[in-house]
């Protein structure tokens, strides 16, 4: 029987740390997404084990295993080869999102577990097909983001459901930097990043699914009866063929959601504004948040907790599913939740190709 979140951190805090299972066994599948440093130099926490590590550019493989002190005997250049020979319980991949759905057709046939880095797929069509594969062989497939991570997000959620807002009535979340070629990623990443086929486009899809995972998330996994998006190039020079700089509207019964995707900002963010008829929130960033209650009434400010260990973390996380003691249901990384963020993502494309509002087929 799937245990909830809450109930299964309480019984972790009961339970003695000398019956702490073996790790899981995890692969790594890609390395171009530089988010791959996360699992990479994270700290041994004992509930997860990497096996493997597979990526055709041995040159790259090469610096990022020599960066974090890993064993040569890690790297595999042939997919089949390593998931043969290390026999991993799940892989977490950090390819370009194209490739998303050539891994999951090689990996799911196994009975592989899978955690791909945001958002889900290239396309709505490639999201299904995932799916299906995920359905057809039983495993999990989640997408991690870094925001599922942020206590803000989750105490907004708590605020929400505990009515402190009233009815909630509109959502701005705001995701985005200076560019990605401006911050300095490396060329491997840039590649497929500011690729439209690769990426299925630039700022729109690097953070406008931020917030359409939140959106969908917040709403409880409602889907937007309208989306529209408008997406512009301020920096052709740099970025010739995606956008980067995206704004994406989406209108639900009594609310509305507005997402701000930008490779154009002074500065890095990832925060949210959450107005509710009776008070708003504010998520500055991952802890820092700041609630008012009507005009005549000062605003707060206040930290979210931490999040408790072993769910801190995406890979703490995918250990629980792997072991079958977390059900992922409705969570921001879920599968349900995730496909939802595609047709939002494949309709604002689609609206910011026409400059018309697009409406989700009931």
């Amino acid at each position: 029987m799937m245990l909830s979140l809450l109930a299964l951190l309480a019984l972790l805090a009961l339970s003695p740390t000398s019956d702490q299972p073996d790790p899981v066994r995890v692969a790594v599948v890609g390395l171009t997404h530089t988010h791959v440093h996360w699992i990479l130099g994270r700290e041994d926490r004992g509930d997860i084990e990497i096996v493997g590590i597979w990526e055709p550019n041995e040159d790259l493989a090469g610096r990022y295993i020599e960066q974090h002190g890993l064993s040569p005997d890690l790297y595999y250049g042939d997919l089949d080869t390593m998931l043969d020979e290390t026999e991993p319980e799940a892989v977490t991949v950090f390819t370009s999102i194209y490739e998303h759905l050539e891994v999951v057709e090689q990996v799911a046939p196994r009975g592989i577990h899978i955690m791909v880095e945001k958002p889900l797929a290239v396309s709505m069509d490639h999201a299904l097909r995932m799916a299906e594969l995920a359905k057809t062989h039983g495993v999990h497939l989640l997408t991690n983001y870094e925001t599922t991570w942020y206590p803000s997000v989750h105490r907004t959620r708590a605020m929400v459901e505990a009515g402190e807002l009233g009815p909630m009535r509109k959502m701005v979340i705001r995701d985005g930097h200076r560019g990605p070629k401006e911050i300095g990623v490396n060329e491997e990443f840039l590649e497929w990043l500011t690729d439209p086929v690769l990426n299925g486009g630039g700022a729109i899809t690097d953070f406008g699914c931020y917030g359409a995972n939140i959106a969908t998330w917040l709403m409880e996994g409602q889907r937007p009866q309208t989306v529209f998006a408008v997406t512009q190039t301020h920096k052709p020079d740099i970025y010739p063929h995606v956008d980067d700089e995206a704004t994406i509207v989406l209108t639900y019964p009594g609310a509305q959601a507005i997402i701000q995707a930008s490779w154009n900002w002074p500065v890095s963010r990832k925060d949210m504004a959450v107005y509710g008829r009776d008070a708003y929130v504010y998520a500055d960033d991952g802890s820092r948040m700041r609630t008012r209650a009507g005009d005549d009434e000062p605003e707060h400010t206040f930290s979210a907790d931490p999040a408790d260990a072993p769910v801190d973390d995406p890979f703490a996380y995918l250990a629980l599913v792997v072991r079958g003691e977390l059900d992922p249901a409705q969570d921001l990384n879920s599968l349900p939740i995730n496909l939802i963020v595609m047709e939002i993502l494949d309709a604002a494309r689609e609206s910011a190709r026409t400059g018309s509002a697009i409406r989700l087929a009931d």
